[in-house]
């Protein structure tokens, strides 16, 4: 299906339109002169829509920061089959343009696939698909959110479940082919012009070695030349900057090493698993054009959902609900049902049975978000919300001012308070 409407409806996307230049590069090169003039970095936030509640939160946080926001969406999460969500890249762009008419957003929302490459999709890899099935899976997937109207998409075939080393220059040519697939689809029907991103912050078949970042960098150039597409250079590069699924410490030194060789070569860069950093304020610093943040917001949801699940329990101890909804225990039983959260299981965990209280809880925390969208967890959402409003509760908005304190964090720390302003969008 494809989107007839924008996004949004702010100055930024109206003068990109008119322009003919894609949303994120318009908006960098706006960011980029401001910060020369200011003297100040700004580093670009995503957020990773891994629920309702989330996409919800962050827009209206970045309503109050009357800032621009990213959202970024793995192919597990929205999909042509739907994803964990539910939504497939239609209904994303869809409920974003909703809410933005809901609460008068007037800054720009940009959409983005994250991670989008073989492998990547948890099927692909349990199903072990070969690799010509996943790659045309990629390529379908891409093409839905082309006409969805996404406006960037992070090129990442550096998984391989055949090959433990992958290569770089394997990882280039399949960029290669991946961003051609994408120009080529969207000049045929028509599109506006996108943004790209490459490269992973993982160190499998990823870009962790500068020597292997710059020479990555070399063969894409040359191949997208050959191809006659320079202008599908990628507006960011990932690189590791010290975070990952364990570590928190942002290293401002590798980062800026990585800023230069970026900006030498006419892009920018963005870093992954910003979730809990404990230094979110020295990624300006550090000159990081963006950085994705998803699984911290679904921990503030998680442990929103907690604080009204005791909250019922205390209102029925005092005789004052019916019927109790049960919330955690089907949340946490329908987590455990679906087994997504082997896959955060550490070296030397066999089950969530052989693992202390406080690693079950972070890995619960996790997952929740695999399964928010599923019947039995929405019905006892339902439940929950019913007891707590007829006792004057308003249990929404207690779920999205947790996640929203989260988020908020994120465009203080990453200097984007009043940015619509200041590039007057």
């Amino acid at each position: 299906m494809e989107i007839k409407s924008n996004i949004d409806e702010s100055r930024l996307r109206k003068e990109s339109i008119k322009k003919s230049i894609p949303i994120t590069d318009l908006l960098l090169q706006k960011i980029n002169k401001l910060s020369k003039k200011s003297k100040t970095n700004y580093t670009l936030f995503a957020v990773c829509p891994n629920s309702v509640n989330v996409l919800k939160g962050a827009l209206r946080a970045a309503r109050r920061a009357n800032a621009p926001v990213m959202f970024a969406a793995t192919l597990n999460q929205v999909d042509t089959d739907g994803g964990y969500t539910g939504w497939t890249p239609f209904d994303l762009v869809r409920i974003i343009n909703e809410e933005n008419q809901k609460i008068g957003l007037v800054g720009p929302a940009i959409v983005a696939i994250d991670h989008g490459g073989p492998y990547v999709k948890d099927i692909q890899t349990t199903e072990k698909w070969d690799i010509d099935k996943a790659m045309g899976w990629t390529k379908k997937s891409f093409e839905a959110a082309i006409l969805a109207g996404y406006d960037l998409i992070h090129v990442d075939p550096t998984v391989d479940i055949y090959c433990d080393d992958i290569k770089i220059e394997t990882v280039a040519d399949r960029t290669l082919e991946l961003i051609k697939h994408c120009e080529d689809f969207r000049k045929r029907n028509k599109k506006y012009p996108i943004s790209y991103e490459v490269g992973t912050e993982e160190v499998k078949g990823g870009l962790a070695d500068l020597s292997v970042f710059k020479k990555f960098l070399i063969i894409l150039k040359d191949g997208l030349k050959i191809n006659g597409i320079e202008n599908a250079w990628p507006s960011f590069v990932v690189g590791k900057v010290g975070t990952d699924l364990h570590t928190t410490e942002f290293d401002i030194n590798v980062a800026r090493q990585l800023v230069e060789i970026t900006a030498a070569n006419n892009t920018f860069l963005k870093g992954h698993y910003t979730d809990f950093v404990s230094n979110p304020h020295k990624y300006p610093e550090a000159g990081v054009a963006a950085a994705n943040v998803g699984p911290e917001f679904t921990a503030a949801e998680y442990d929103a959902f907690e604080e009204l699940a005791t909250l019922e329990e205390n209102l029925f101890s005092a005789n004052k609900i019916a019927k109790k909804s049960g919330y955690k225990n089907i949340l946490v039983k329908t987590v455990i049902d679906s087994n997504r959260w082997k896959k955060w299981l550490k070296p030397g965990e066999k089950d969530l049975l052989s693992i202390n209280n406080e690693r079950k809880e972070i890995i619960l925390k996790t997952s929740a978000r695999y399964v928010w969208a599923k019947p039995e967890v929405k019905a006892a959402q339902l439940h929950l919300y019913n007891n707590l409003k007829q006792n004057g509760y308003d249990p929404e908005n207690w779920v999205l001012l947790k996640i929203e304190k989260a988020i908020d964090k994120y465009f203080r720390e990453f200097n984007l308070i009043d940015l619509n302003e200041l590039l007057l969008l």
